[in-house]
């Protein structure tokens, strides 16, 4: 019954992502991440992981800068257009078409996990965050940036459902192991793409494990 409503779910997922992903234009741009850029343009490259990547935008500006990218997603749209953007820029990405769920590797081979706006559903997200853990370096970094609860009440973009988005008080729960947490909560103005507009409630992680 578990695998079945699993499936039910990832497939709702996969149309409700590939339908946003489907026009031409990149739905959130093809320049990263503001907070991602900032961080990862400190950091030493290495091999990256970047789950919920999307269209690919933080994958291929990680690349350029050097890094040995890996990312997925659930959306085989998204996936098209990663590659393709990847190709524009003269980089590689490995790029795989799954979720949180399947997802698997070994563990400690991640120098850098960049979770942007990668929100799950409550009874999965402490699970997925724990899972992520154990695939980094002793040593290795966390970025994160996602919408706090109080975003429900924007019309800035993110999940509707507010069991979705983050709370600080999950979020250190969730990464209570790591040596260094820096959480900052801000209201921004976000013009990320054509469905990251206006004014919004987010929530940053700096971290290293």
């Amino acid at each position: 019954m578990y695998n079945t409503v699993n499936q039910i779910g990832k497939k709702m997922s996969r149309e409700h992502w590939n339908e946003k992903f489907r026009i031409e234009e990149y739905v959130f741009g093809k320049t990263p991440n503001e907070y991602f850029k900032r961080i990862i343009d400190k950091l030493k490259p290495g091999r990256i992981l970047l789950p919920a990547e999307g269209e690919g935008r933080n994958a291929v500006y990680a690349a350029v800068k050097g890094w040995e990218v890996d990312a997925f997603d659930v959306s085989d749209v998204g996936k098209a257009k990663a590659l393709k953007l990847a190709k524009e820029n003269g980089v590689e990405i490995n790029f795989k078409l799954m979720g949180f769920g399947e997802f698997d590797c070994e563990d400690e081979i991640y120098d850098c996990i960049g979770l942007i706006n990668a929100h799950a559903i409550e009874n999965n997200r402490r699970g997925n965050h724990r899972k992520l853990i154990d695939k980094m370096k002793r040593g290795g970094s966390l970025i994160l940036q996602g919408f706090t609860k109080e975003q429900a009440y924007n019309n800035s973009g993110g999940p509707k459902n507010v069991e979705m988005l983050f709370s600080r008080e999950e979020l250190e729960e969730d990464f209570k192991d790591m040596s260094k947490l820096n959480i900052e909560e801000l209201l921004t103005e976000l013009n990320d793409g054509i469905f990251h507009v206006g004014q919004a409630n987010i929530i940053r992680i700096e971290g290293v494990k």
